[in-house]
């Protein structure tokens, strides 16, 4: 998958930009403050019309403006697709090859991006929330299934967690929505499992060629919130029952998959607690990384988009993550000062006043 062409009108501090893009690597370099990573977010928010900086996409748009526009157009094998997603405060609307669209899993399978950001040297010290959305956007990804599964679970948990902040609440409707949660559980459980086995496979690969040191061993551990077996539903039923009272008094389901987690460990030990901050950001960039190599057609493997990720390695690591991107199909990487001779470079000025 290729991104050829990308137009920004009023998104953050750019008022109007054309972008052409090429394969391999693409270098956003500049000074401070003229948006280079405004770029890379607009390239994801293509992949799920949400932004990786803010929750709130009234952000992107320039002030002053009323409305904001990305659009790109997409190379995948033969295929070229034209995306657009039009924001303005109260509207978003989303279009494939000029035909509005209402579902994200069309966007989703359309367009695939994976990224990395300074803050994910934090990944591992983090909320379990982080990781978790790390793992439901990447199996989702990967298989459409899996995004069905996990909707439907989050439309069952709010409808249970509507149910518990009723004063008087239909204990029988409370129980089936449980059973609702309980039956899903099992697949997504087994997504999750199979996919981190995934992960693990390709892990050491890729850990091995940004270190250059063949002896460490970077592992992912899934922690389910259950015995994930052939009695799942029991045991599922069980976890809910025994965290009713709870459930009741906090008025909130606080057990589930949605409160699942899984850890890192380099050789044996917990990153989070004993690895260097070097360690984090490796173990946090090749877990981002690794979904790229879990697409088995090579065409829809993902645009990877990475910001500011030279600043803290040193010169060894960072010709061998060079080296190393040069295995993708594209990738877009910014930085103050960025130089490589195979790459493609886009250098911006500030062209506005922020």
């Amino acid at each position: 998958m290729v991104i050829s062409n990308l137009i920004l009108k009023n998104f953050r501090n750019h008022n109007y930009r054309n972008f052409d893009f090429k394969e391999g690597l693409n270098l956003i370099t500049g000074e401070n403050a003229v948006g280079k990573t405004n770029i890379i977010e607009a390239i994801y928010y293509l992949s799920l019309a949400r932004s990786f900086r803010t929750n709130e996409d009234k952000d992107l748009i320039l002030n002053g403006a009323e409305n904001t526009l990305v659009e790109a157009t997409i190379i995948e094998g033969e295929i070229k697709r034209k995306i657009a997603i039009k924001l303005s405060e109260n509207r978003k609307e989303i279009f494939l090859n000029n035909k509005k669209i209402n579902k994200l899993s069309q966007l989703s399978s359309a367009v695939n991006v994976i990224e990395f950001t300074p803050e994910d040297v934090m990944l591992f010290k983090g909320s379990p929330r982080d990781r978790r959305k790390f793992l439901d956007i990447a199996l989702s990804k990967k298989n459409p299934l899996y995004l069905d599964y996990i909707s439907r679970y989050e439309k069952a948990l709010k409808e249970r967690n509507e149910i518990l902040k009723s004063d008087n609440f239909d204990e029988k409707l409370l129980e089936a929505s449980t059973e609702v949660l309980a039956k899903l559980t099992g697949p997504i459980m087994s997504y999750r499992q199979s996919y981190v086995k995934d992960i693990n496979d390709v892990l050491l690969f890729i850990t091995r060629a940004l270190t250059g040191v063949c002896s460490d061993k970077f592992e992912i551990k899934y922690e389910p919130f259950i015995d994930y077996n052939s009695d799942y539903m029991d045991n599922a039923l069980n976890a809910f029952n025994k965290s009713l009272e709870r459930d009741i008094r906090t008025k909130l389901t606080n057990v589930g998959i949605h409160r699942e987690d899984f850890s890192m460990s380099l050789n044996g030990r917990d990153i989070a607690t004993f690895g260097s901050q070097g360690e984090n950001r490796i173990a946090a960039l090749a877990l981002k990384l690794s979904p790229y190599f879990l697409i088995e057609d090579e065409d829809k493997r993902p645009v990877v988009v990475l910001d500011d990720v030279m600043s803290e390695l040193d010169n060894n690591r960072r010709e061998n993550l060079i080296k190393f991107l040069n295995k993708f199909k594209q990738v877009f990487i910014t930085g103050t000062k960025l130089s490589s001779s195979n790459a493609h470079l886009i250098e911006l000025k500030k062209n506005i006043k922020d």
